[in-house]
């Protein structure tokens, strides 16, 4: 059961197989994920607060182009729900999928913190 977790979280495979199986390599990109995404988390609940449609789908689109590279799936369909709700100026249906992207952003930082 736990590998099926894992694999829903972060499909190592696919994000080896993007970096040509070079892990180091991954991992360097996780660090750099690690470091940068809760400045994404920031704006989106910046553009929440304040209102910004447009702050919201531009930082969605950008964080799920990030979390594709590591296949985290629950991540990238939370993180496409938040920009298309932005897109379409709906940001009051929008703090459920922001809820949900905060909750797969958690489970992928533990992942990607474990790489070896």
């Amino acid at each position: 059961m736990n590998g099926q977790l894992q694999e829903q979280v972060l499909d190592r495979a696919a994000a080896l197989a993007r970096v040509g199986g070079d892990l180091d390599l991954l991992k360097e990109i996780a660090a750099l994920f690690l470091e940068e995404y809760p400045r994404e988390l920031d704006d989106l609940h910046k553009a929440m607060a304040t209102g910004d449609a447009r702050l919201l789908e531009r930082t969605a689109h950008g964080l799920k182009g990030s979390v594709a590279n590591f296949g985290a799936r629950a991540a990238v369909d939370s993180a496409f729900q938040l920009e298309r709700l932005g897109k379409a100026g709906k940001l009051d249906q929008a703090p459920p999928a922001l809820a949900a992207l905060e909750r797969a952003l958690a489970s992928l930082h533990a992942e990607l913190s474990s790489i070896e």
